[in-house]
């Protein structure tokens, strides 16, 4: 699926990709929809991004050949996963070169995000928790919040469910899942195609087994 321009900092490319011959150079791509507060979509991202990342690094025939997307996958059975996919959103319009980081440190905490830690705070006061780890990794808190915040008063025509200022974008990421009828997190697909071998719980040799045999 393609990526729009917008969303460019969702893409973890490591080289330029080799051409060969008279035909434009492309890559293998590896997209993961994943959920925030899923426990299995932070293993593998953790794995992914922490261990596989820097292995395809150090390859130059992987570096080369293939890149990773990361798709959004909301799960709104948990209410706070929306709040947890806006602040990566708004992340992307802030500073999209940190939204991987951004990610990391969101799955590395998305704990204190699960349905028992937000329960008893207002969607506004989690979204300040947010920014604030946005901060974490060297994004503006305030620019986050400021697209994050819900306002406690109508619109000038009335209006009362006015969303914020990334719910456009949401929008646009929850019609792109929708469209590979994406379902379950993780969910990996490659070249266009549903992946079911590629595990969450995958180790690093399980992984360099795949990409010898499929970054090619």
């Amino acid at each position: 699926m393609a990526l729009a321009p917008k969303f460019a900092g969702q893409k973890l490319a490591f080289a330029a990709p080799s051409a060969t011959g008279g035909v434009a150079p492309t890559q293998h791509t590896l997209e993961l929809f994943l959920d925030y507060v899923c426990p299995f979509s932070a293993r593998q991202f953790n794995t992914v991004y922490n261990v596989v990342a820097p292995l395809i690094k150090a390859n130059p025939k992987w570096s080369s050949n293939v890149q990773f997307i990361l798709r959004q996958q909301i799960q709104p059975w948990h209410p706070s996963s929306t709040l947890t996919h806006e602040a990566a959103v708004a992340v992307l319009q802030v500073a999209p070169e940190k939204y991987w980081a951004f990610s990391d440190a969101l799955f590395k905490d998305q704990k204190a995000y699960f349905d028992v830690s937000v329960v008893n705070e207002t969607r506004n006061q989690t979204y300040r928790r947010l920014a604030k780890l946005a901060a974490s990794v060297g994004v503006d808190e305030t620019a986050v919040y400021d697209r994050l915040e819900i306002p406690d008063k109508p619109a000038a025509d009335g209006s009362l469910n006015i969303g914020n200022k990334v719910t456009n974008d949401l929008k646009v990421l929850v019609k792109m899942a929708r469209l590979v009828s994406v379902h379950v997190s993780p969910t990996v697909i490659f070249d266009g195609v549903v992946a079911n071998d590629i595990s969450s719980g995958w180790t690093k040799e399980q992984w360099e087994e795949w990409l010898t045999k499929n970054i090619v």
